[in-house]
C-alpha cells in the first residue's frame, strides 16, 4: 500500500506550499485509521525538504512517479521515498531512497550489517542503511509478480542528509561493502551525486505506472527464490526428515494447502521435546510451501534460531532468504490473513507485548493466528525460562477458537536427540523434580552423561570433542554478570571459579552455535536455546542446589545482568508463594534446556558438591 503517491511535479508543489506532511498525515488517518505522531510529522517535513533539493532538477522528468511511505505488503516495513520512470532504451526502472535523520552513527565490529546511532532515547544497534535499503528491493523482487513479470528494475539507495562522512567513511568500510555496492550511502552535501544516480535511472516520466504496478503486484514467491531455498535444502543431511518427521511434516503440509482451497483459517499445534526434529519440520514446511507458491515465514522469539537456520541454509550472510526468517514481533500491525502461512518454532517463547520496550501489540500468539490464514507452533512447554514466556497450548487454542481458527494437535515423540532416548530426558525431569517419572537411574540408557568435579574438565572435554565437527559447545546458568568491557573481547573473563576463567559468549556475533571459535566461550540459555550440538558441557551455578534431600532453586543467585526473572523481586514482595513457585519453573526449565542441547552427551560441573553428588548418586 502507498500512503502517498503523486507526479515529481505534485511532490515539488507541495513542499513549495508546506502541505506535503498534512497531506501524508490525512492519507495515513484516511488508508490506515492511524493518527500521526508529532515527531513523525516534523521528520517528513525535514526529510522531504532535502528530497525537494534533490528532485529539483530539470533533468529529471517532472512526470517521474513520486512515491512516499510505501508498505511492503505482508510485512510492517515501509519505504520511505520511490521514484519512478524509464531507462534510456524505456527499461522500467524504481529507485527507493531510505531516508535517515542521524547525524551520528558508529560501525559495530564482528555483526553483520549492523550499526550504531542515537535512537529511541539512547545509543542502540539498529541495520545498516545499505541493508535496509537493499533487503526491502530483495523483498520486493522476491514476493511481488508485477515486479517479476514485468521485468521492473530496483536501485536502492540510502540518503543521510544529517550526517557528513568522513575520509575514509566508517559506513563504507571492508564490512559493509556488500551492501553498500548494492545500495549506496549519500549524506550532507552529495545532493548532487544522489541526483546523478536517480537521473542514470529515470530519463522519462512513466506517470505513475510503476507505482501503480508494484501498488497492485500479486504477492507470490518469485522463481529464483524457489529455486534458491530448494536448492539450499537437497542433499543437506541435517534437513534430511526421519519417520515420524516426515509422517507430522506431511499433515501439517496437506492441512497449509487445503488452507489455500478452501480460505478457511486454520492453527496446528506441534508438541515435541527437545531433540525431536521441530526445527528440521519447521524449516522442509518453509522450503516446500514456498516451492508451492505460497507466502511462507519462519518466526521466533529467539534470534539464536533464526539467525543460525538461516546461516546455515545461505552459507552466506548476504541473501534474500533471510527476508523469511521474522521476528514473533513482526506482526504487531499486520492485516487479518496477509500471509499463507506462519511457522512458528520455539512457540513456548512467545510474549505478550512486542518492541524493544516491549510496549507493542496485545498478544503475540494472537497476533500471529490473525496474520496468518494458517499458523503452526511448535512447542515444548518445559522450555519456558523467563518471566514473560506465555507461550502454551491452552494459551494457543484460545486464540484460535477467538479468531474462528480450526485448531488440531500433534505431537514429536522424542527419539531423535540422546542416541535415541527418551530416558535420558524422564530420568532429568525426575532429578530436577520438575515431574516424577519412572526413570529413576540411567540404566539401559546409551548417553554419555558425565559429573565431572571441575569446571576446567568440562572445557577440556568439550574442546576435544569439538575437533570432530565443530559441533560441541560449553553452557552455564545466568549466575555470573556479563561485563560490559568485555563483551566483545574473549580475553575479559566473567566466568570465575577457582582457577577457571572464561568469557560469556561475545556479543557481537549472532551465531555463538556454529562460529568456528565460540567454543572458547561459554554459551547461554538466550544463544542456545533451540539449537543442537553434538555435546554439551553445561555449568550449574549457585541458582540450583540440594539441600535437605530435595532440589533447591535461588533466584538471588542469578546475575543482576540477567533479564529472564525481570521483575521477580517485585512480584515477591507482593506474593512470595507465587514468585518463588516460578522463579523454580524457570530456573529447573533452563537447566534441564541446557543439560538436553547435546545429541551425544552432556558433562556437567555443579559449584554445589552437594548437588553434584546427589546427581552421581541418581546416575547409579
Amino acid at each position: 500500500m502507498i500512503v502517498y503517491s503523486g507526479l515529481k511535479s505534485d511532490f515539488l508543489s507541495a513542499v513549495e506550499q508546506d502541505s506535503i506532511a498534512a497531506e501524508i498525515e490525512e492519507a495515513i488517518y484516511s488508508k490506515m485509521h492511524r493518527r500521526t505522531a508529532q515527531n513523525e510529522f516534523r521528520s517528513w517535513e525535514n526529510s522531504l525538504e532535502y528530497m525537494y533539493k534533490v528532485l529539483n532538477d530539470h533533468a529529471i522528468p517532472e512526470n517521474a512517479g513520486v512515491a512516499i511511505e510505501y508498505n511492503i505488503p505482508q510485512t510492517s516495513k515501509r519505504i520511505d521515498f520511490i521514484i519512478s520512470g524509464y531507462g534510456e532504451k524505456k527499461d522500467p526502472n524504481v529507485v527507493i531512497i531510505e531516508l535517515k535523520q542521524w547525524d551520528k552513527v558508529e560501525a559495530v565490529e564482528g555483526q553483520d550489517a549492523l550499526v550504531e546511532t542515537f535512537t529511541g532515547g539512547g545509543m542502540r544497534k539498529v541495520v545498516h542503511p545499505s541493508y535496509q535499503a537493499w533487503s526491502y528491493a530483495a523483498m520486493i523482487y522476491d514476493y511481488n509478480q508485477n515486479v517479476q513479470m514485468g521485468n521492473i528494475i530496483l536501485h536502492p539507495c540510502a540518503y543521510m542528509h544529517n550526517y557528513r562522512k568522513s575520509d575514509p567513511e566508517k559506513l563504507e568500510q571492508n564490512q559493509y561493502k556488500e551492501y553498500v555496492e548494492d545500495a549506496p550511502i549519500f549524506a550532507r552535501g552529495e545532493v548532487s551525486k544522489l541526483r546523478d544516480f536517480i537521473k542514470k535511472s529515470v530519463k522519462s516520466g512513466d506517470n505513475k505506472q510503476l507505482l501503480y504496478d508494484i501498488d497492485n503486484g500479486k504477492i507470490k514467491p518469485s522463481k529464483s527464490l524457489q529455486d534458491s531455498i530448494k536448492s539450499m535444502l537437497e542433499g543437506n543431511q541435517e534437513f534430511i526428515m526421519l519417520d515420524e518427521q516426515k509422517v507430522v511434516y506431511e499433515e501439517i503440509l496437506q492441512k497449509s494447502l487445503l488452507c489455500m482451497t478452501d480460505q478457511k483459517k486454520r492453527t496446528v499445534i506441534v508438541k515435541g521435546g527437545p531433540g525431536t526434529g521441530k526445527t528440521v519440520v519447521a524449516i522442509n514446511l518453509l522450503a516446500k510451501l514456498t516451492n508451492e507458491g505460497l507466502f511462507a515465514q519462519y518466526t521466533s522469539k529467539n534470534s539464536a534460531p533464526r539467525n543460525v537456520y538461516a546461516k546455515k541454509l545461505t552459507g552466506h550472510k548476504k541473501s534474500s532468504i533471510n527476508n523469511m526468517f521474522k521476528s514473533s514481533g513482526s506482526y504487531v500491525d499486520a492485516e487479518s490473513n496477509i500471509v499463507d502461512v506462519i511457522i512458528c518454532d520455539e512457540a513456548h517463547r512467545l510474549n505478550d507485548k512486542s518492541g524493544m520496550f516491549h510496549n507493542l501489540g496485545e498478544n503475540q500468539i494472537k497476533e500471529i493466528i490473525h496474520a496468518g490464514l494458517c499458523s503452526i507452533f511448535f512447542i515444548d512447554e518445559s522450555q519456558r525460562v523467563t518471566l514473560s514466556d506465555i507461550g502454551t497450548v491452552v494459551e494457543i487454542q484460545k486464540w484460535a477458537e477467538e479468531l474462528d481458527s480450526e485448531v488440531s494437535e500433534m505431537e514429536l515423540v522424542s527419539q531423535f536427540r540422546c542416541n535415541g532416548s527418551d530416558g535420558y530426558l524422564a530420568w532429568l525431569d525426575d532429578v530436577l523434580e520438575i515431574r516424577e517419572t519412572a526413570n529413576f537411574d540411567l540404566k539401559d540408557v546409551d548417553y554419555d552423561i558425565r559429573i565431572v568435579d571441575s569446571p576446567n574438565e568440562v572445557r577440556n572435554l568439550i574442546v576435544e570433542r569439538n575437533k570432530a565437527h565443530n559441533q560441541s559447545r560449553i553452557l552455564a546458568g545466568y549466575c555470573w554478570a556479563w561485563l560490559k568491557e568485555g563483551q566483545n573481547n574473549t580475553d575479559v573473563h566473567d566466568i570465575k571459579i577457582g582457577d577457571f576463567e572464561m568469557s560469556w559468549n561475545l556479543g557481537n556475533t549472532t551465531t555463538f552455535a556454529i562460529d568456528e571459535n565460540s567454543v572458547n566461550e561459554v554459551g547461554c540459555i538466550h544463544t542456545s536455546q533451540g539449537l543442537e550440538f553434538d555435546y554439551a558441557g553445561v555449568i550449574i551455578g549457585d541458582d540450583m542446589r540440594y539441600e535437605n534431600g530435595h532440589i533447591v532453586t535461588d533466584f538471588t543467585k542469578r546475575a543482576k545482568t540477567d533479564q529472564s526473572l525481570k521483575g521477580i523481586k517485585k512480584l515477591y514482595k507482593e506474593n512470595p508463594e507465587l514468585a518463588l513457585k516460578k522463579a523454580d519453573e524457570i530456573i529447573k526449565n533452563t537447566y534441564r534446556t541446557l543439560m538436553t542441547r547435546g545429541m551425544k552427551g552432556c558433562y556437567v560441573y555443579c559449584t554445589d558438591k552437594k548437588l553434584a553428588d546427589y546427581l552421581r548418586k541418581c546416575m547409579e
